[in-house]
């Protein structure tokens, strides 16, 4: 073999994607938030953009909010919807419970916080057009998330009122999403980060101005063309490189019935949100359900095959929306001295392990003394515990299957 023509084999090899030599396609998931818009508006306005990434994957009418009327019953306010989708969990763990962000609870970890941990020589990002997503949510560089880091931050324009001079049409939202907009496109195609984050703000400014009305709808507009480029810059890494990125487009809240100006209640509208992903193997959580925001987190997880331990994965209450699950819909009630359970049976091998605690320890950072109450056939679905031998007042239930596990709270 002459040296140029060896040295010209070895460059083409150099430029053949791993994926093509054998190699797992390397695994990208991202997922974008567009503030405040309800279901009914995504499906009635034209959205050419989101439909071609459906084509890919599928739409789903989605919920926030938390079960209604229980334990677990979430505003519907940004902040506490977006936390919801970091954390995989309602508000009553995340504690977040309105823009103010107080005192969020960092035991329950964001995707990022796994992510970092698990994979430290990988690549996170934030994009965002509020700083508080970054600083107070994820809680980047704080001692409480061990002083977490993001490893590409594009964010806190808004604060910059020489470039960005607030007015009271919100234009400035509008410049400062465009920025946000063509900064992630760039950054994806070039440096193609393995999590990231994108948050626009300006179609609730639209929402909160406007209510229902011709400016809104505008910006529902402007949002679908934004979705657009991030879209092709995904295109562009997937046809390149050989990338398997997994993306979730969803919103935080809906809008108030009467005028579409307000939202934090738990009207019907308030609660009905939606979700565009690109993503394959979608199961029955995603087709069949009503899939919540708090499911969004455990299917990156999936994704970016984390492993997350068993006591951080028994607090997370969302259900993975790609892959085999074992159990859904579980429904927990107490009577008397016996504790009613029931699911719905997906994958009907095995048995489902039934595990329960008496304390909530976990939200302190302690560990909860989780004792097994038995094991059940996935498709009996149901079972009945005696629990007269334990204090009254405070039940965690986690169901256990092969494929994924169901928590719920009993709070009496």
């Amino acid at each position: 073999m002459t040296r140029p023509f060896a040295l010209l084999l070895f460059c083409c090899v150099l430029s053949i994607p791993l994926y093509c030599l054998g190699q797992t396609k390397p695994k990208k998931a991202l997922f974008v938030i567009v503030d405040g818009i309800p279901a009914d508006v995504i499906e009635k306005q034209p959205t050419p953009n989101l439909k071609a990434i459906a084509k890919e994957g599928s739409y789903a009418r989605a919920y926030v909010g938390g079960q209604k009327s229980t334990y677990s019953q979430t505003p519907t306010i940004s902040a506490v919807g977006y936390n919801s989708l970091l954390t995989g969990t309602w508000v009553n763990k995340h504690n977040v419970w309105d823009n103010s962000i107080k005192a969020p609870n960092y035991q329950y970890w964001t995707i990022f916080r796994f992510f970092e941990s698990q994979y430290p020589s990988k690549k996170s990002a934030v994009f965002s057009t509020w700083l508080d997503n970054r600083t107070k949510l994820v809680g980047e560089d704080l001692p409480q998330t061990g002083y977490l880091r993001i490893d590409y931050s594009f964010d806190g324009l808004e604060h910059d009122t020489l470039l960005y001079k607030h007015d009271k049409e919100s234009e400035y939202i509008h410049q400062i999403d465009e920025k946000v907009v063509d900064e992630a496109d760039q950054y994806i195609r070039n440096e193609s980060p393995d999590l990231s984050w994108i948050y626009l703000e300006y179609t609730d400014d639209m929402g909160h101005k406007y209510g229902d009305s011709e400016q809104f709808y505008k910006a529902v507009k402007i949002m679908d063309d934004q979705m657009g480029r991030i879209w092709k810059a995904i295109q562009y890494r997937q046809k390149t490189f050989g990338e398997d990125w997994q993306l979730f487009i969803t919103t935080d809240h809906g809008r108030s019935a009467d005028t579409g100006k307000n939202h934090g209640g738990q009207s019907d509208r308030e609660r009905a949100t939606w979700i565009v992903t690109n993503a394959k193997d979608l199961n029955s959580q995603f087709k069949k359900n009503t899939p919540g925001i708090v499911d969004i987190m455990p299917t990156m997880a999936r994704h970016l095959q984390l492993t997350i331990p068993k006591e951080q994965a028994f607090e997370i209450d969302g259900v993975p929306l790609t892959g085999k699950l074992s159990i859904t819909e579980p429904v927990v009630k107490k009577e008397g001295s016996k504790i009613a359970l029931n699911w719905k049976s997906v994958e009907p091998e095995g048995n489902v392990k039934v595990w329960m605690s008496t304390t909530n320890h976990f939200e302190e950072g302690k560990r909860d003394d989780y004792r097994l109450l038995g094991e059940f056939p996935v498709k009996a679905e149901t079972a009945t515990l005696d629990v007269s031998a334990f204090p009254k007042g405070f039940f965690k239930i986690v169901l256990e299957g092969r494929y994924n596990h169901l928590s719920r709270w009993i709070v009496e």
